[in-house]
């Protein structure tokens, strides 16, 4: 009976629109801080948060019932549209607890701050902690955390059969058109494998990130920002409710057990190997995660001979202690943004004390615009594309001296198609494109060049937190006009999705039917 129920259960999950699923876990997850709430004697916030969970399941609960019987006919490209609607939609609703709860600003500006969470940006509207309370903090890292969970199975489920967010450069199919070897199977069932992926992935993702709280409670770190630190690792997020690893607790101890758990975001076989189809499924062997290792050694090596050099006009180069925590500084904080995360290391403002020097933000939005690995949470145009145009660099150099050089594509250069390096520099293209675009829509809106460029920057690549550390004074999104909060949304949602995956939304053959 049990095991009839169940099939019974999951032939229902297969029934239901994508978009109705996620909404509805969602809505599930406004308990959670309405029991914080509650435990904090804060009744009217977890009220609004209870309201809104029962709101929630209510309406979904009605549409389901009124599609019983009508699966969607759209197959993996109509689950790409409800991503999209996820990002886009779906904040409109999460944004009601928090206007209803917070109360001292806009529906908009509420708007933007789930965008920014769900999008895994970090983007802070409410730069001052204390602005919002412990249960609102809650409720953003959540938000964060579960975009990430969204994002970790539409890449194996929903990205991979289509041949976009990353697997263009490794695929045989065009992207935003069915895999071959793949296709069959998906168009049939669809969504069983999403739903296979998703019972498969959940125990890690929710596993890991409770080993990260577990190991921060363990350093010392206080339970809630043990826990929202531990969901914005994991989900790259860089939401913090003391503003950032300053306000932490854990100490050095902390920002290490942050640091490990960063390379998460470098490659998806660090946690599996399910979209690992071609080449090698070692971590030892993995080009996106040893580019990524390599980058982030050359990038802390310039960083620190950078901070070196200016401590040599300060007379301060024998103070070893500051020397190693300019060191650790520059460690944490590539690895961060490379990872598009955002946390700054507490020792980064001791490097910058050490040397005399200014924040480089200039590095930082180049480590963002890489990115991290694909099918990971993190954004950016993502290692594996950057070794593509490397490997395709390579090769053209080896011509010059070799011109009737035959190529072989051996070992790790497996993974790679034959096209994989054209595709890899067309999106480039639409990433730049779409940079330029953003910029101009930001600046026409008000802003001068520096902030559209930097807000573009961490809008596209969802790194949130350059907006604070990219430039000498922090950009206040609050005292934006409505028309770039707008704009930096839909920013953040492309940035999300990327232009690919808009682009394959637009194709007849989601239309047709």
């Amino acid at each position: 009976m049990a095991h009839r129920r169940h099939q019974q259960e999951r032939g229902l999950l297969r029934r239901l629109p994508l978009f109705l699923l996620i909404w509805g876990a969602f809505s599930i997850a406004m308990l959670l801080p309405s029991v914080h709430a509650l435990v904090l004697n804060d009744h009217e916030t977890s009220r609004s948060f209870l309201y809104s969970c029962i709101l929630g399941l209510t309406i979904v609960s009605m549409i389901a019932l009124a599609r019983a019987g009508r699966p969607s006919r759209h197959g993996t490209l109509g689950q790409l549209l409800a991503l999209l609607s996820t990002f886009a939609v779906l904040p409109l609703f999460l944004a009601i607890p928090f206007h209803d709860a917070l109360k001292t600003t806009s529906f908009l500006n509420a708007y933007f701050d789930m965008v920014s969470a769900i999008t895994t940006t970090g983007a802070e509207m409410f730069p001052d902690p204390s602005r919002l309370s412990a249960p609102l903090h809650l409720w953003r890292a959540t938000v964060g955390w579960l975009g990430g969970l969204v994002m970790w199975i539409a890449a194996s489920a929903v990205l991979a059969p289509l041949s976009l967010g990353g697997f263009e450069v490794t695929a045989q199919g065009q992207p935003g058109r069915i895999v071959s070897g793949l296709g069959q199977g998906d168009l049939v069932d669809s969504r069983g494998r999403l739903i296979r992926v998703a019972v498969t992935l959940t125990p890690v993702y929710a596993g890991l990130t409770g080993v990260v709280a577990i190991l921060l409670l363990a350093a010392g770190e206080t339970e809630l920002t043990a826990i929202c630190h531990a969901m914005s690792v994991m989900a790259t997020s860089g939401i913090s409710p003391v503003g950032g690893l300053s306000g932490s607790t854990a100490g050095l101890t902390g920002e290490a057990i942050l640091f490990l758990f960063m390379f998460f975001a470098l490659s998806r076989l660090t946690f599996s190997s399910d979209t690992a189809t071609r080449g090698h499924a070692r971590l030892d062997r993995d080009p996106e995660f040893l580019i990524g290792l390599l980058i982030v050694a050359a990038v802390t090596a310039l960083l620190f001979l950078r901070h070196w050099s200016g401590a040599i006009e300060f007379n301060s180069t024998e103070n070893l202690g500051l020397a190693l925590h300019a060191l650790w500084g520059g460690l944490f904080t590539t690895l961060s943004f490379l990872s598009t995360t955002g946390f700054e290391s507490a020792d980064w403002t001791e490097a910058r004390q050490w040397s005399g020097l200014g924040t480089p933000g200039l590095i930082l939005l180049g480590l963002s615009v890489i990115g991290g690995g694909v099918a990971t949470t993190a954004g950016g145009v993502k290692l594996l594309r950057v070794y593509a145009l490397y490997l395709n660099g390579t090769r053209e150099l080896q011509r010059l001296v070799h011109p009737s050089s035959v190529s072989s594509a051996v070992g790790r250069n497996r993974r790679i198609q034959r096209d994989g390096a054209f595709i890899a520099w067309v999106f480039f293209m639409l990433f730049a494109i779409s940079l330029i675009a953003v910029c101009v829509a930001l600046a026409a809106a008000g802003l001068d060049f520096e902030q559209a460029m930097v807000l573009s920057i961490a809008a596209l690549s969802t790194t949130g937190p350059l907006i604070e550390t990219a430039t000498e004074a922090p950009i206040r999104l609050i005292e934006m006009t409505v028309a770039a909060k707008v704009i930096f949304c839909a920013a953040m949602i492309i940035g999300r999705l990327e232009t690919l995956a808009i682009i394959a939304l637009i194709t007849p053959a989601l239309w047709r039917n």
